[in-house]
Parts: structure tokens; C-alpha cells; sequence
């Protein structure tokens, strides 16, 4: 019996039919179970057998289902099919505990926060690049390579290839496959591209990164943003039956969902469902706005997956939707001439500070200018900025924090805090303020530490002695300064 870890992927593969159009006639799948649960999943045909050692029919087709294990203990299967040679098969394994490392699928903890399955906390630490996985081996290992060494815990990638500015280029591989007339057969795809994508999304589990799943975009010149409606309800099916079992996967039902004019708001609702019904494992689901926000408050959304320059609003986010707010998009460190993509190192870490003292996560991105138009939030490669360094600190400045995460707190205090009351506070005092003093209001009778935090340099220096109640702390006088106050256990 083969023993699989709990939260990585059994994977069974059977030879079977491939006359007709196997994505469109044969349904195929399993039921898992354990105990008294039974846990159904959806398979997929992955094209033509080319094994060609094997001894068995080569014209016959190959047909996967995967499973994500998440109790220990022994699990027994039985495959469906409307197709005989696929329908009935059984089998066995056992789940075993994890490795260290594998926490399990991100979930939605304390309301506003998140945390791994096994309960670990998680603090999203975030970074775009939409078409790294378009670009070839060679430019997709680099930044694989860059990955290992960033701070980064979450990457926004599409799952389709990207069409604007710094990114012309012809991806490898395409979701379907042609036809004779030489247009795409939307109902047959292609399963080099997922095969592909697969390959990239596991490469990203093994270095602890979360990957973030755009499902559609409206950057495209190949048709897939104005595909009709029985075609992209299919391709999202085909899709979660393929990576659902990745414990590492987000989805993310658009990039800039309104500018995409082909579709409805009863589209993206839809779209909601149908991921919602066919993911077994319910992984984390949201939408990314240019403009308009889509309402987060509707049940199938897990968390705000916001674009928006002002921080200081996230507080305001989590009061209307009573979700996680995660600022995937405030601008990005570079120097293009657009708006969004010049800003400095400075201010990108600055709001990244903002946003977490307000209670919410942000999100990185970079835009430097490149003789080959490598820009790291659409192609990936090498990081050239500043910024990632002092996103590394704050994170590792939230992991040593509490771990059920901060809440806005002290607006009495006229500076921008967050923590747990009487317990914990991480104060910020902004990019603008240069202060040499402050005044706050700390609990009578408890003493706690504080330290000063530079937030630039990189730098945390203990004041001297404890405090309680009404102090006044003394600072450098410089911007991009935070508090870190601590009750003296």
C-alpha cells in the first residue's frame, strides 16, 4: 500500500480511451474515502499515451485523478467513468503526517487573517509576476532561482499568457489546440500547457510559495479573454481537476476583472460557483479590480484582493466586508513612465507599512526598465530594486509578532497602530512624519518594552527601561519610523 503525506498529491493514472474527444465525451473521477467521509473528485484527460516503453495499447489515452489527503490514516478508492475500462477501478494508500515544511492549504483565520492548515500562522508577503511561467525554461528557472532567496511567500502569476506593454513576446506553450482552419478548438486542450503550468506551480510549493491563480485577464491578443461562456465554464473545470490537489494554490477569478468588457457581473458570479462547487478542498478564492470593486461581501469570496494606491483606506476594507484585505496592487518599485510603476523603494516599503499597521496585507511588485523588457512583475527574472530587503524584514518582524495576527488599534494615540490590546502594539509613523518625540497612553499597571524601529535601515533599538501609562517616547526625527511595544512577560 503506498503511503502519501497528508496535504501532498495521490495521483492515479489509468490508460483509456482517446476516439472521439475525450475532454467533451468521457467523464471521469473518484470517490475517496476515510471512515465515514467520502470525498468525490473530478479527473481529466491528459492526452495520448506516449510511454513508449510501455506494452499497452500506445493509441490509448491517459486519464488522471488526483487527491490532496488531509486526515492520516487509510483511504480506499473507487474510480466513475462512463466508459467501462475507466469506471470501478479500486485501490488503496495510506496518509501519512506530514514533512516538515508542509503546513497544508492556506485557510482564512481570526476573521482577517490567515493560517495554515495544520495552524501555523501565515502572513501573505506577496509579489506579481503575471507571465513568468511564459517565458521559457531558461528565463523561468532564473526566477525560480531569485525566488529562493526572496522573501517573498505568495506569487500572482495568470494562468493564460499576457499581451501589453514590456510583454510582446509569443508564449511556448497554448491552452488549446488548432484546429484545421487554424483557429483554436476551444473544446480540446492542450495538455503540454498544463502540464507546464503544473510543473510551475509545484516548483513554487517546494520553495513555500503560495501560488496565486489568475484565472482570466484582459490582456490578450489569442482570444482567451472573449471566450464564450460554455468554453470557460469547461476550462475552469478542466483546470481545478488539475491543481486543486496543489496545496499551494490561490485562485484568483481575474486581474482588473472590469476592464474585461466581454463579461458580466452574473459571469464573474458564476464563475465564483462553479470554482466554489468544483474545488474539493476549498481553496482561498478572490477577484482583482481596476476600477471597481466587485462586492466583496458576497459568501463565495474568501478575502479583498484590492488594487488601490491610498493604504490608508484598508481599514476602512476590513469594516464594510469583514474579510482578509490583501492590497495585491498599490504600484510597484520601478521607473516606466506610467503611474503605477515608478514608484521609489522607499515609498513602496512605506506602503507596505501602512497597510499592515492598518490591519491588512500589501502586495510587491517591480518595474525597472530592461534592454530585453524583463520586467520582474510581468516576466520574472532578477530583482533589481530596493525594496524587497525591507519587505524581508517587516515579514520576519510579523512572524516573530502574534501569531493570530494585528488589528487596528490606539487611533487615540494620533499614530497609526495595530496589534492585541494591553498585549502587543506595531506603530508607524509614516513617510512624511519627522518627529523627535511622541506621546501615548499605554495600560496603567503594566509594564511593557519599546523599540524603535527604522524601517528603511533596517535597524531595532531598545529603548532603555519599561513604560506604563501616559509616556513620551523619544525618536530619530527622520521618516519611515516604527514602535514596536511589547508587555514585559
Amino acid at each position: 500500500m503506498r503511503d502519501i503525506e497528508r496535504w501532498d498529491i495521490f495521483e492515479l493514472s489509468l490508460d483509456g480511451p482517446q476516439d472521439g474527444n475525450p475532454f467533451i465525451d468521457v467523464h471521469f473521477g473518484a470517490r475517496f474515502s476515510h471512515k465515514h467521509r467520502v470525498v468525490e473528485v473530478d479527473g481529466f484527460y491528459d492526452g495520448a499515451n506516449t510511454n513508449r516503453s510501455s506494452n499497452k495499447d500506445r493509441s490509448s489515452g491517459v486519464y488522471r485523478v488526483r487527491f490532496m489527503p488531509d486526515t492520516p490514516g487509510p483511504w480506499s478508492y473507487v474510480t466513475t467513468s462512463n466508459r467501462a475500462e475507466l469506471d470501478g477501478v479500486e485501490g488503496q494508500f495510506t496518509c501519512t503526517d506530514p514533512n516538515p515544511g508542509n503546513h497544508g492549504p492556506v485557510r482564512v483565520s481570526n476573521t482577517y487573517h490567515f493560517a495554515y492548515a495544520d495552524g501555523s500562522p501565515y502572513f501573505p508577503i506577496g509579489t506579481t509576476c503575471y507571465a513568468w511561467n511564459h517565458q521559457g525554461d531558461e528565463l523561468e528557472e532564473q526566477t525560480l532561482g531569485t525566488l529562493r532567496t526572496a522573501p517573498f511567500n505568495k506569487m500572482r502569476m495568470c494562468v493564460f499568457p499576457k499581451h501589453y506593454t514590456f510583454n510582446q513576446n509569443e508564449p511556448v506553450y497554448h491552452a488549446f489546440e488548432r484546429a484545421d482552419s487554424g483557429k483554436w478548438d476551444y473544446g480540446r486542450f492542450n495538455p503540454a500547457f498544463f502540464q507546464h503550468l503544473e510543473q510551475r506551480v509545484g516548483n513554487l510549493r517546494d520553495l513555500g510559495i503560495e501560488a496565486d491563480m489568475i484565472l482570466f485577464h484582459p490582456y490578450d491578443r489569442w482570444g482567451y479573454a472573449t471566450m464564450d461562456a460554455e468554453t470557460d465554464d469547461r476550462y475552469l473545470r478542466y483546470l481545478i481537476a488539475r491543481l486543486a490537489a496543489y496545496r499551494n494554490v490561490w485562485w484568483s477569478m481575474a486581474n482588473e476583472y472590469d476592464l474585461m468588457r466581454a463579461k458580466t457581473m452574473a459571469d464573474w458570479d458564476r464563475f465564483f460557483r462553479i470554482v466554489q462547487e468544483s474545488d474539493p478542498y476549498q481553496h482561498l478564492r478572490s477577484i482583482h479590480n481596476c476600477h471597481q470593486f466587485y462586492d466583496h461581501a458576497k459568501p463565495w469570496v474568501t478575502h479583498c484582493s484590492v488594487q488601490h494606491h491610498d493604504l490608508g483606506k484598508t481599514t476602512e476594507w476590513r469594516e464594510l466586508y469583514k474579510k482578509p484585505i490583501v492590497v495585491d496592487e498599490c504600484g510597484y518599485e520601478g521607473d516606466i513612465e506610467r503611474r503605477w510603476g515608478n514608484l521609489t523603494p522607499q515609498e513602496l516599503v512605506n506602503r507596505f507599512w501602512e497597510g499592515t499597521v492598518r490591519g491588512g496585507y500589501v502586495g510587491h511588485g517591480e518595474t525597472y526598465l530592461h534592454p530585453q523588457d524583463v520586467l520582474w512583475w510581468s516576466k520574472g527574472g532578477v530583482l533589481h530594486g530596493q525594496s524587497a530587503a525591507r519587505i524581508g524584514f517587516l515579514r520576519q518582524i510579523l512572524e516573530v509578532g502574534p501569531a493570530q495576527g494585528i488589528d487596528p488599534l490606539c487611533e487615540d494615540w494620533k499614530i497609526t497602530c495595530a496589534g492585541v490590546e494591553g498585549e502587543y502594539y506595531l506603530c508607524y509613523c509614516g513617510g512624511n512624519r519627522q518627529s523627535a518625540r511622541w506621546q501615548i497612553d499605554l495600560p496603567e499597571g503594566t509594564r511593557f518594552t519599546i523599540e524603535v524601529i527604522d524601517t528603511w535601515e533596517m535597524t531595532i533599538t531598545p529603548l532603555e527601561g519599561t513604560y506604563s501609562g501616559q509616556c513620551e517616547i523619544h525618536l530619530p526625527g527622520k521618516p519611515y519610523i516604527a514602535l514596536r511595544i511589547r508587555k514585559v512577560t
